[in-house]
């Protein structure tokens, strides 16, 4: 096994690192995390950090949570947070600053790029993009092939903190396999974008986006469809 470790790592019991796994200054692995071979893990990234739950919390309190799982050939930049529980699986590209909650999974050669907070209790597919900036709120569901430009902001909570008939309401977002979403957009909660549906940018989606509908607008209603020459089932 060939670890190579910058200057105060912390590395907890019961970790496991495979071949070839190359660890900056000032990182921490918590107890119990497991990381595959050919990984990189750069400067003061944090991983498998336990929730704490702030005192007004709307949320049950958490006891300890499994360990953090991290596939081969996954890199995590400087500064980034992945917590307990969460799964990431081979190839997947974590950038600099980002966050990625609790129970979450994220499939093979995603990228999750800098700055993006994925929020708990999220499911990311395969081979996504999540741009810069970009916020994927908790309770989500991203299939494979989905493309968040920058700045794009989902949310789940329609009473905005208010009354306490909101607390079994809370729905992220469904995103279907190929869903694209422009810059700048905001995707209100528990609305589904279905395959192919994209989202031009600055739009906010207040109702479902049907397959392969282009939508436009505040609120976002039907332009055209989208060219079948960017249809997924059309890509190379």
């Amino acid at each position: 096994m060939t670890v190579q470790k910058g200057q105060n790592v912390v590395i907890g019991n019961d970790v496991t690192l495979g071949d070839n796994v190359i660890i900056g200054h000032n990182v921490v692995i918590y107890d119990g995390v497991t990381i595959g071979n050919n990984c990189i893990i750069q400067d003061n990234a944090v991983i498998g950090k336990q929730p704490t739950r702030a005192k007004n919390s709307i949320l049950p309190e958490v006891k300890t949570l499994p360990p953090t799982v991290i596939g081969s050939g996954v890199t995590i930049g400087t500064s980034a947070i992945i917590y307990a529980n969460a799964e990431l699986a081979d190839d997947v590209f974590v950038a600099d600053l980002a966050t990625v909650r609790e129970r979450v999974t994220i499939g093979e050669k995603t990228i999750v790029g800098r700055g993006v907070s994925v929020e708990n209790d999220c499911k990311v597919g395969v081979k996504c993009k999540l741009e810069t900036n970009c916020y994927i709120t908790a309770y989500s569901e991203l299939g494979d092939y989905v493309f968040i430009a920058p700045y794009v902001v989902t949310t789940n909570d329609n009473y905005m903190a208010r009354s306490k008939e909101r607390y079994d309401k809370f729905k992220g977002v469904t995103i279907k396999n190929g869903g694209r979403v422009g810059a700048n957009s905001t995707i209100l909660p528990g609305k589904v974008i279905e395959e192919d549906g994209t989202v031009a940018a600055a739009s906010v989606v207040t109702k479902d986006v049907q397959s392969e509908d282009l939508v436009v607008g505040s609120p976002a209603r039907v332009l055209r469809k989208v060219p079948e020459n960017q249809l997924l089932r059309n890509q190379d």
